[in-house]
């Protein structure tokens, strides 16, 4: 029961904090391109780069808003990865 009630609480919190996360990680990207530029990335190492450093900052803004919920143990883990897969996952791509 306390499993079920758990597992609930953790969707609930996800769905809710997927649109802000990914109002949240927006801002990162233009801080990922400059840093891109900056390095001289082109190509495959160019689209390496990118994708981790966006990957990178959902990462963070996501650990913040569990930590922000008071999340703790498997329900901050769980929360977390779903809100990075929410922020990282490009819209239409399922």
């Amino acid at each position: 029961m306390l499993k079920r009630i758990l597992a609930s609480m953790v969707f609930a919190a996800g769905a809710a904090c997927s649109a802000a996360a990914v109002a949240q990680t927006a801002p990162a990207a233009p801080d990922c391109a400059a840093r891109a530029t900056e390095k001289k990335l082109h190509g495959s190492a160019l689209n390496s780069f990118m994708k981790k450093c966006e990957r990178d900052a959902a990462a963070a803004s996501c650990a913040a808003a569990a930590v922000e919920k008071k999340l703790a143990g498997a329900a901050k883990a769980s929360f977390t990865k779903k809100c990075v897969k929410d922020a990282t996952t490009k819209p239409g791509a399922q």
